[in-house]
């Protein structure tokens, strides 16, 4: 038994008895945690300037604030940070596809960190058409990096029961965190203090420095990273490039027609991106579903996995609200002064990754010990979902009391955005690890890259449903649209108590 247990952890990337460990954890977590830490600072950097940048020198500008932007308003910057997110994750699909099927997850992470360097280089150069081919290039390479980096971590641990997995993901998503705290810090301040494309090029020297680490640290890593699952045969690839350039043909000519004609505005590309990240995920869950190849075992699991999806995309609808909706309300409506010292607004995009740092370890802790007292005392997948929806809800109940207040001019603390972002983390670390762990568990092994992108579908929803609201004309920062965002989250949370013991049952083995 316990050389074939031996045998079985050094296949994974697990080390044997007496191994090198990162926290009691198989050492190839490190680079994996170091690349994505040096990712997510390029991201969320880039982040924390985009809709400030957006409104500068607009109608929605804070007096006073840096110059040199594109000057739109605040609801036109919301749908095109809403709808750039979700780019982002939507192309984590294909980013997964490509994993399975053409690079492997090691070589796919590679070239996706040199295709998002190359994004952030490009923003740095001024004008708006290098603005939008900039955020075009870092969807594309995020989508491709996304979905791999996870299944690698995957791949590190001794199958879906290992005690560890979960909290190897909590810990993984500290990278993530570690990352997000520090950047706005570093480039919101020389973006929105210096100069807006230096902010862009240090997001750039970011991800070029997490590139150098994931090379470095490849030889930790499970063999199983470098193998694709499913390669492409040679017809399949003719199929799929025709196929694309057919798709790519439509679009020029439709697009060039919309143009010459003097019709195209902004929204003759966000509407149709918007909708397309509400038909994709429903499209690409239903093909999944009635893939005849799958188990019995693996459909039972898909259709337990529906209820997950459902309720992660209303989360993300509002938990990404932090880059646009709050990121205005910090920079119109909250005092950005604390004992006599100013900072700028987009310092409070530091504010979740900071309640991650501290609480994860926590939750992590937390989960562990409940699961080695007594298994049955740990929250189950579906009560940590449930707990999260009700957290996400409430922090938007809580967000409509500073609004209040800022409604005639007055500028509140700082406070208030902290409390939120408190609230909405406790919500993030219910939802977001384990629902990047349970994809892992619950994947067909014919998807099992495409599956972790079909998770980062859900964040395409959620910011698809915000995209069409902004240009509707919701007025995302008005309380009566956050009630009703608010109440939904919560009644989600609900029907999963509720439902609870059905979609246990339909998870199978996977707890």
């Amino acid at each position: 038994m316990a050389s074939s247990l031996t045998k079985g952890a050094a296949q994974q990337g697990t080390p044997a008895n007496g191994g090198k460990t990162f926290f009691g954890h198989p050492r190839g977590l490190a680079p994996l945690f170091l690349t994505e830490m040096w990712e997510r600072f390029s991201y969320y950097g880039m982040r924390a300037l985009l809709v400030v940048y957006l409104i500068s020198g607009g109608p929605d500008a804070e007096k006073g604030a840096l110059g040199g932007g594109l000057a739109m308003n605040a609801a036109t910057a919301s749908a095109i940070y809403s709808v750039y997110v979700a780019m982002v994750y939507l192309l984590a699909m294909p980013g997964g596809w490509i994993g399975d099927r053409v690079w492997g997850p090691r070589k796919s992470v590679a070239i996706a960190a040199g295709v998002i360097m190359a994004g952030h280089l490009t923003l740095a150069i001024p004008g708006q058409a290098g603005f939008f081919a900039g955020l075009a290039l870092v969807a594309m390479g995020s989508g491709l990096l996304k979905s791999n980096m996870s299944t690698m971590v995957g791949h590190l641990y001794d199958g879906p029961q290992d005690p560890r997995r979960d909290g190897g993901f909590t810990i993984f998503y500290m990278g993530i965190n570690i990352g997000a705290f520090a950047a706005p810090l570093v480039i919101g301040t020389v973006g929105q203090s210096v100069n807006w494309h230096l902010g862009f090029g240090l997001a750039a020297l970011g991800m070029a420095l997490g590139l150098v680490t994931f090379l470095i640290g490849t030889r930790h890593l499970s063999p199983q990273s470098s193998v694709v699952p499913t390669p492409l045969q040679a017809e399949e690839r003719a199929m799929w490039l025709r196929k694309g350039l057919i798709w790519l043909a439509v679009a020029a000519v439709f697009y060039g027609i919309v143009g010459f004609t003097g019709h195209f505005t902004l929204n003759w590309a966000l509407i149709p991106l918007a909708l397309l990240g509400l038909v994709i995920p429903i499209t690409v869950l239903a093909r999944i579903k009635r893939d005849k190849e799958l188990t019995d075992t693996e459909q039972t699991k898909v259709s337990g996995y529906i209820w997950f999806f459902v309720a992660a995309a209303v989360f993300w609808m509002i938990f990404d609200q932090a880059g646009s909706t709050m990121s205005v309300f910090a920079e119109k409506k909250t005092n950005g002064e604390v004992f006599g010292l100013s900072f700028p607004s987009s310092w409070f995009q530091s504010v979740n990754p900071l309640w991650v740092m501290a609480l994860a370890p926590v939750f992590a802790w937390l989960w562990l010990w409940l699961g080695r007292r007594d298994r049955d005392r740990e929250p189950s997948t579906t009560v940590k979902f449930s707990m999260a929806m009700f957290f996400i809800g409430a922090s938007f109940f809580v967000f409509i009391v500073p609004m209040l207040m800022a409604s005639d001019g007055t500028k509140v603390g700082p406070m208030w955005l902290l409390s939120i972002y408190m609230i909405q983390t406790i919500g993030e670390l219910c939802l977001s690890p384990v629902g990047l762990s349970v994809t892992t568990k619950m994947a067909p092994q014919k998807y099992a890259s495409q599956m972790m992108g079909v998770w980062f579908l859900a964040v395409t929803a959620g910011d698809c449903i915000v995209t069409l609201l902004s240009i509707g004309g919701a007025d995302l920062s008005g309380p009566p649209v956050l009630a009703v965002e608010a109440g939904i989250a919560v009644l989600a949370g609900a029907v999963i108590w509720i439902s609870r013991k059905k979609i246990v049952a339909l998870m199978g083995d996977v707890r």
